[in-house]
């Protein structure tokens, strides 16, 4: 009894610990967006070093994914885990201390170097804590709050900067992981993986070549797409992410098995994560602007009348991991990917100077039980699509392509918008929206096609003895 109530405190406090770090490392995706009028005012710089304020971030945190994931599975775990948010703590310290533009642009790349090797670890430590049972509910709950985070972080950080000021953004980081770090030490289990190694030309492949396409994507709509930097930055890193697959097919022991792409549940949850990433990221940028800037509402009354979309994968998600336990993760991710694609369409439709917020409303909650259906199950289906020992490196290539299509969707959806419109006027700015929303919709509605590739009977409580015998059959 008394190993049973450990065990279930154990899976509580890795939920707790996990689930608060993830939060932290999704939120600092966007949370600068709405603050960087301010940031200027204090700090001064032109637009393309505003935009770096957020480009920096992603671009570390996108690069570092899987070589985080790879440090962790040979090194330790938790005390990857703990080096991780240690660097990001004290990277969030410096960043609200900064003196300047480019020292502020400087701690933004060192705080994604530590949301880089945190980020991969928290679902392994999650799941390596979490009964088989109980996993699917465990990981809708973690879920739901990276994707809280993730749907919110535009507005996180206008309240703060409303209200308090920019530094805020960061400095709220900061108690947080200095709480964290002796629990994550005291109640966090180390683990392994089973006999890894470093895979340094795989890591150099795919590092370099993830560095090239967000580099050129981040670039994209400042340079434009034929710019020679650009198109210099997405052949190279294209050229380096094709050897690096084929790095994974011929080499012995790789980083990123090519193998685990045959299996249709890891590469349809795969795809479907990164259009998924792809439409809902580059949505959010346009929409949290459309409510500020276009209807007029402060930070924080734009955040309140959000809370419809990005607080009801709090409700949602928990009993959807449960119905992805029960029926299946793929009905779950199919279902949620369909409603979100109706919620961005609904919004495509209504977008207007002077769009009541009764007529916003049906969009925002379709499109918030979508976003809480698809992230219940998104971590389970990953995580039991592979051997216990693979587990690391998957998360760790979710996450970088999940961070690829973000990218990918900001640089994209704000070409669109451009092109179609601007900033001049309310007109204007819903008339670059509107476009731009449409193909936000479209690639989320093909996520829902990708994730028909996914098994019809897989999830976290499929028995560990049928998923490796999968592997084993695949692999040979």
């Amino acid at each position: 009894m008394n190993q049973h109530t450990a065990g279930r405190s154990g899976a509580v406090w890795a939920l707790v610990i996990t689930s608060v770090a993830g939060f932290m490392a999704a939120l600092d995706n966007l949370v600068v967006t709405t603050a960087l009028p301010s940031i200027r005012k204090s700090l001064g710089g032109e637009l393309a070093e505003l935009e770096w304020t957020v480009n920096a971030y992603t671009l570390t945190f996108a690069v570092l994914l899987m070589l985080g994931a790879a440090l962790g599975d040979r090194f330790g775990r938790r005390r990857l885990f703990l080096a991780g948010l240690t660097v990001f703590t004290g990277a969030s310290a410096a960043a609200a201390l900064s003196p300047g533009i480019n020292e502020l642009i400087a701690f933004r790349a060192v705080q994604g170097v530590g949301a880089a090797i945190m980020m991969p670890l928290t679902l392994t430590l999650l799941t390596a804590a979490v009964p088989p049972a109980r996993r699917g509910a465990a990981l809708g709950i973690f879920s739901a709050v990276t994707g809280l985070a993730v749907a919110s972080g535009p507005l996180i950080g206008g309240s703060l900067t409303e209200h308090l000021s920019w530094q805020w953004i960061f400095w709220l980081n900061v108690p947080v992981g200095l709480a964290l770090l002796p629990l994550a030490r005291l109640r966090l289990t180390e683990s392994y993986a089973p006999d890894a190694r470093l895979d340094i030309p795989g890591t150099l492949l795919v590092s370099g070549g993830l560095f090239g396409i967000v580099y050129g994507l981040v670039n994209a709509n400042s340079d434009g797409w034929t710019s020679p930097t650009v198109l210099g930055s997405l052949i190279a890193g294209g050229a380096l992410i094709a050897a690096f697959i084929h790095h994974g097919f011929r080499a012995k022991r790789p980083m990123l098995p090519m193998r685990l792409f045959r299996d249709r549940a890891f590469f349809g949850i795969n795809m479907a994560s990164m259009l998924m990433f792809l439409g809902m990221f580059g949505s959010i940028f346009l929409l949290s602007q459309y409510f500020q800037g276009v209807l007029g509402y402060s930070p924080t009354e734009a955040g309140l009348r959000m809370l419809p979309w990005t607080g009801m994968p709090m409700l949602v998600a928990p009993i959807a991991g449960m119905l992805s336990d029960r029926f299946g993760g793929r009905p779950v991710v199919v279902a949620g990917l369909a409603l979100q694609a109706v919620g961005l369409a609904f919004f495509a439709v209504i977008i207007a100077p002077d769009a009541s917020y009764a007529s916003q409303l049906p969009g925002l909650i379709v499109g918030g039980v979508g976003m809480a259906l698809y992230f219940a199950p998104a971590a389970s289906l990953v995580m039991s699509s592979v051997r216990p020992a693979e587990q690391g490196i998957a998360s760790g290539a979710n996450n970088a392509l999940r961070e690829v299509g973000g990218a990918l969707g900001v640089a994209v959806l704000a070409t669109v918008f451009s092109s179609q419109g601007g900033y001049e006027s309310a007109r204007s700015f819903t008339d670059g929206t509107v476009p731009a929303v449409w193909i936000g919709a479209s690639a989320v509605a093909l996520a829902a096609l990708a994730a028909l590739l996914i098994p019809g009977r897989r999830g976290t409580s499929a028995p560990e003895s049928a998923v490796v015998e999968k592997r084993a059959a695949v692999a040979a």
